[in-house]
């Protein structure tokens, strides 16, 4: 069995201007000064409880801001010019991964389990994914809970699972979860810190993403790491 674990954003959904946007409208409405699309991006992976103690720092208002991107979020993700599309090839890639016996998918992320029903709606994934867990579900990432409760889940070890995700926070939890770790080239987070942070591998495209995990089962996809 191979047990694949996806993050959302940044890896399959390019949400990077609606997260941005979202941001910069929550720190307004508080009178603060939004963070730069650099910082923003940054913390993509974190919880919201998190992801604010990080933008706000040790004293801002983080529950307060934390209710307003609540309110905001999906209040423009509802605007055509925000939408956040599948990175080309994305869905493709899932239900091909899907549709084979001796795989099977999972999500990991810092999302809402809303926003992840919101996701699946707009693209009819409902019946892809064995296991997701969200914010919701466990402690942030990079803590390995995510997925270990993902593997509790379906039954798969470490060694048959891999996380896929863009962000450091993503390597780290797998690698703490003793996972197999892929970082994406074409999210949020610069190629050398995925390194640094313990990815076994990098892709820079969906096609090459499909063709590492058509041999995830092999110690020699992953490198000496493994």
């Amino acid at each position: 069995m191979r047990f694949l674990v996806f993050d959302i954003d940044g890896t399959l959904v390019d949400s990077q201007n609606l997260l941005v946007a979202a941001q910069e409208a929550t720190f307004a409405a508080h009178g603060l000064p939004a963070p730069s699309r650099e910082e923003v991006l940054s913390v993509v992976g974190l919880s919201l409880a998190e992801t604010f103690r990080a933008l706000a720092g040790p004293d801002g208002p983080h529950a307060a801001l934390e209710a307003t991107y609540r309110m905001t979020f999906p209040r423009l993700l509802a605007e055509p010019a925000l939408a956040s599309p599948l990175f080309a090839g994305a869905d493709a890639l899932v239900r091909d991964l899907a549709g084979r016996e001796d795989h099977l998918l999972g999500i990991a992320t810092g999302k809402s389990r809303r926003g992840v029903r919101r996701l699946f709606d707009a693209h009819g994934w409902h019946t892809l994914f064995a296991s997701v867990q969200t914010a919701d579900d466990a402690p942030s990432k990079p803590h390995p809970a995510m997925l270990e409760q993902a593997m509790g889940e379906v039954g798969a070890a470490p060694a048959e699972t891999v996380m896929i995700g863009d962000s450091t926070y993503d390597m780290q939890m797998a690698r703490a979860a003793g996972c197999r770790a892929v970082g994406v080239g074409w999210g949020y987070c610069r190629v050398d810190a995925l390194r640094e942070a313990g990815a076994q591998v990098i892709v820079e495209s969906i096609e090459e993403l499909a063709a590492v995990l058509a041999h995830s089962d092999s110690a020699r996809a992953f490198g000496a790491a493994v």
